[in-house]
């Protein structure tokens, strides 16, 4: 006979019963000498049983019991389960119900929050929950910008499980991170986590904004790029769509691989110095250079000092000067600009002939 724990007895019930089953005339102490178990241990066993209905107390001789035949009393048990289970699948059946009606709500909801192809999200929460939905749908590849430098602990533990289950699903995932990563263990560890579950990770000194790209369909960028709690925009438009992921190729064309060296100029310069003197040239402080590079602004400040040092310069005025004159500047405005990208990207994007102009 099968196991008869499919029918939800525990293994001392299924063994009482297949031996009193063998055994009709035997008592509890003989099914107990037969099992080799202590009588106590038999009585716990046939408690189950009698709760199954798979006994019943002896006509004939007090104090024992009869095991029921399985055509009646397995009959009675299979057809608990079937019950069970169609109850449940009518249950599962209702959640389906439930969930095709969410789903068309907060469908409703959207295309109500949306014009010209923009939805606007407003706070973190709404932001989180819309990469989760942007991210579960993901086919294909999410492609994305990250300016902020080191990534936090909090950020790290709630982005982990989302990007494990895209990769697994086969998504592709690439990234481009600022090279000041490179000083941080935890935002370094976690990066070349990504890559050994297949993403693909670069880096570069300075990125224009932060960005996610969808399977070449929806972008999310921030409302401010310098605020990036004030909320966040989804682009559809197919023309800023493709402007955008133009945007990405040309930025992750120029950006280094992950545990790669970075180039220099013939001058000695390395690509963060190059940015530096670009955001310099263009009359940023030194706590935006910070800002823009993410370190900080000590580490900011001390390679405008190396920089100027190099340079044998007193003051920014001369450094620009000097920097000119050795022909550096051109050096770093010839070097790839995710900013010059963005800015043609943008126009582009705005272009009379893109129909999504008011994006």
């Amino acid at each position: 006979m099968e196991v008869l724990t499919l029918f939800g007895l525990g293994s001392d019930a299924d063994a009482v019963y297949r031996t009193m089953l063998r055994n009709p005339q035997a008592g509890i102490p003989q099914v107990a000498d037969q099992l080799g178990w202590h009588v106590d241990q038999v009585r716990q066993a046939l408690d189950e049983l009698s709760r199954l209905s798979l006994v019943r107390p002896s006509w004939e001789v007090p104090g024992r019991y009869q095991a029921v035949a399985p055509q009646v009393g397995l009959a009675v048990l299979l057809s608990r389960q079937e019950a069970e289970l169609r109850e449940r699948q009518e249950r599962v059946a209702a959640s389906k119900v439930a969930l095709e009606r969410a789903i068309e709500e907060y469908a409703e909801i959207q295309r109500h929050q949306q014009y010209a192809g923009v939805e606007q999200l407003l706070g973190i929460d709404a932001i989180r929950g819309r990469i989760e939905a942007l991210a579960h749908e993901a086919r294909s590849e999410i492609m994305g910008f990250a300016p902020e430098g080191a990534q936090t602990p909090e950020n790290m533990t709630a982005s982990k499980p989302l990007d494990a289950e895209i990769m697994r699903r086969g998504v592709l995932l690439r990234t481009i991170y600022l090279d000041s990563i490179t000083k941080d263990s935890s935002s370094m560890s976690y990066a070349q986590w990504l890559v050994e579950q297949g993403g693909e990770i670069r880096s570069i000194p300075v990125l224009p904004l932060r960005m996610i790209i969808y399977d070449r369909k929806v972008v999310m960028l921030p409302m401010d790029p310098e605020n990036s709690t004030a909320g966040a925009v989804l682009l559809r438009g197919v023309g800023v769509v493709t402007a955008l992921c133009e945007l990405f190729e040309r930025v992750w064309t120029s950006a280094t691989p992950l545990g790669a060296a970075a180039g220099s100029t013939d001058d000695g310069l390395t690509p963060q110095e190059q940015a530096v003197l670009r955001l310099l040239a263009q009359g940023n402080t030194d706590e935006a250079v910070a800002r823009k590079l993410g370190v900080s602004v000590r580490t900011g400040r001390r390679i405008v000092a190396g920089l100027a040092a190099r340079l044998g310069a007193q003051s920014r005025f001369q450094a620009g000067v000097e920097a000119a004159r050795r022909g550096w500047l051109d050096a770093a405005q010839q070097a790839p600009r995710a900013d010059n990208v963005a800015r043609a990207s943008s126009h582009q994007a705005n272009s009379p002939r893109d129909p999504v102009t008011t994006c």
